[in-house]
């Protein structure tokens, strides 16, 4: 198991006080009745006849359900009213004002239900001047379908799916200017269930900010930035480039800061991935130096055999580091690179072991005199590395209690 932490070559003379430490052998190959809430009441001597049971006590729950439908019920909008309401706006009954489009349509409509619909409307209603007997606002640069739907909505709440959908954006735009935020709603939701795209993401974006829609406008930059590479490519990214560099910028610091977020989880994780491996090498070390495990152990252990099965998973790398350890005869400063491996693993241990008098491990007494030889620098890298390792322990509940157990 790799490690980054700093090389401890310490002397070879310790190599035959460890292997001696160690036997290494090879094999071959019925409930309860419930009380009633009330009990009956007894007979009262004021009274001849038998007085009835009262009833049981309604619930919390009970009660909440039945003040709620009782609002649901008066809050309820027969589909005839909603109909009734649809069909004054399509027969215009009475109409007074009417409603120019930028292709010189005009949409009878009446002003008290603009009035209450919108209050925009209305305060255009008080300006406009009475021509005829009749009054005359304009709504320019919108198609005449979209105002025909927005106006039908004022009315009833009613629209079709078809020119929802092919009418979203100037709908968007309409209930954001005349201050119909029920229609509002009505459009985010549309543009949140899949209608924006690759291709128009940074129009709607650019609308969502226009119009007050943050949570539309979070939406889209999140899309942005999961896939900036296609989006930057479209039209609708060059036009905004061209016309909007401010909002550019922005979403290039967004995508960079995403990707520096992505980079220092990636990070954090490999790192928390050490500490987990460096961690469980110090149980599976103590396990094999106090317990033995399959094939290696203690002297005054009785092997269990290779087919029983370990639950230390650092356990069977472990052994095979020993087994080098014990026999290696690279004669090196330090010894070679799985030596200085064990070398460490065996420092590590020696720092974080509070019973070096008892413990079992090769060295660990040993190690901690020769910690007093290190340079501040050097204590600094092992200090860190040792609050690391311990840190990691809490993520590992069972390895944590079979630690408490051998500890």
């Amino acid at each position: 198991m790799a490690s980054s932490t700093p090389d401890s070559p310490w002397p070879s003379s310790t190599h035959d006080s460890f292997s001696g430490s160690f036997n290494i052998h090879i094999e071959e190959a019925n409930p309860d009745d419930i009380l009633p809430v009330l009990e009956d009441p007894t007979s009262s001597t004021s009274y001849s006849h038998n007085i009835p049971k009262p009833p049981p006590v309604p619930s919390k729950a009970y009660t909440q359900n039945k003040l709620f439908k009782r609002l649901s019920q008066s809050c309820y909008v027969p589909n005839e009213t909603i109909d009734t309401w649809d069909k004054l706006f399509k027969e215009a009954y009475g109409a007074d004002v009417y409603i120019c489009t930028k292709d010189e349509s005009c949409i009878p409509v009446h002003s008290s239900v603009l009035t209450i619909a919108s209050p925009v409307l209305g305060k255009f209603l008080q300006q406009s001047k009475v021509r005829n007997g009749m009054r005359y606002i304009k709504i320019p640069g919108v198609p005449y379908e979209a105002v025909y739907a927005f106006i039908r909505f004022l009315y009833s709440s009613c629209y079709e799916k078809e020119e929802m959908k092919k009418f979203v954006l100037h709908l968007l735009v309409l209930s954001h200017s005349y201050s119909v935020p029920s229609l509002k709603r009505v459009c985010i939701y549309i543009l949140e269930q899949g209608w924006i795209t690759k291709e128009n993401v940074v129009d709607v974006l650019q609308l969502a900010r226009k119009c007050d829609a943050p949570r539309l406008s979070l939406i889209c930059v999140r899309m942005v930035v999961k896939d900036f590479k296609a989006i930057s490519s479209t039209e609708g990214w060059k036009v905004m480039k061209r016309v909007s560099p401010a909002l550019e910028q922005e979403l290039l610091e967004s995508v960079v800061e995403a990707d520096s977020r992505k980079e220092e989880r990636l990070k954090k994780k490999e790192e928390k991935k050490v500490y987990l491996q460096l961690y469980e090498a110090m149980e599976a070390l103590l396990h094999i130096c106090r317990d033995g495990c399959r094939t290696i152990g203690p002297r005054d252990k009785v092997f269990k055999g290779s087919q029983v099965a370990c639950g230390f998973p650092a356990c069977k790398g472990l052994e095979t580091l020993v087994r080098h350890f014990s026999g290696c005869k690279t004669r090196v400063p330090g010894g070679c690179a799985h030596c200085k491996r064990m070398w460490q693993l065996l420092e590590l241990h020696s720092r974080i072991c509070n019973e070096p008098e008892l413990c079992k491990v090769p060295l660990c007494r040993h190690l901690k005199e020769k910690m007093q030889q290190q340079t501040k620098k050097d204590e600094a890298k092992w200090k860190l590395l040792v609050s690391k390792v311990v840190a990691a322990k809490d993520t590992l509940g069972p390895i944590s209690g079979r630690h408490s157990r051998l500890s």
